[in-house]
């Protein structure tokens, strides 16, 4: 294939998941505002933000080995591990910003499949109904953004099935950052 048609699939490829990242961005954020779980504005927070990369090159392995016969958990964990951080950051962001892999300090304490429960216990201290409400919102939002992978009609083991799966995890971990941002009262307001 010349070198101009590969360039232009390059770029056709990287526009089509910027384009379905939008949407999913958009999607949450409605169903999300539209239970008050975030504000019409979301929060910015630069140091959550910055783990994004260092977390999704250590999480991406574990996540997708279990996407094959667990796509919800593999989505869904990443939205539990953007709370974790906005709750790092909002405790103790001095010991946890030094941390060279946050994901790893998590799965390590309780493994991969009991993350969530890790991070609804002993990171977010939920209990009762809180805890119920966490787990059912997280399985609801991780179920939309599976649904909306499979309607790409992506072939699977291909690169675009990989970018478009990235996208997926970078829209559940700023939005699971958000829901805890705004779950501890943190709100953007125009001064």
């Amino acid at each position: 294939m010349p070198t101009y048609l590969i360039r232009i699939v390059k770029w056709r490829e990287n526009i089509m998941v910027e384009n379905f990242e939008q949407e999913l961005h958009s999607d949450l954020h409605q169903y999300l505002l539209s239970l008050g779980k975030v504000d019409e504005r979301l929060p910015e927070c630069p140091d959550v933000e910055e783990k994004w990369e260092q977390t999704a090159r250590a999480y991406i392995p574990d996540g997708i080995r279990e996407f094959v016969d667990y796509p919800s958990v593999s989505l869904g964990w990443m939205m539990y591990i953007g709370m974790a951080v906005a709750k790092m950051w909002d405790t103790e962001w001095e010991i946890y910003s030094k941390l060279d892999d946050l994901y790893a300090y998590m799965r390590q304490k309780r493994g991969f499949d009991c993350l969530d429960e890790y991070v609804r216990q002993e990171v977010l201290r939920l209990e009762g109904e809180e805890y119920a409400a966490a787990e059912r919102l997280v399985g609801e939002c991780a179920q939309r953004v599976y649904n909306a992978l499979r309607r790409q009609g992506i072939e699977p083991g291909t690169k675009e099935a990989f970018n478009a799966y990235v996208a997926c995890l970078h829209q559940l971990y700023l939005f699971g950052a958000a829901i805890q941002l705004n779950r501890m009262g943190y709100h953007m307001a125009r001064m």
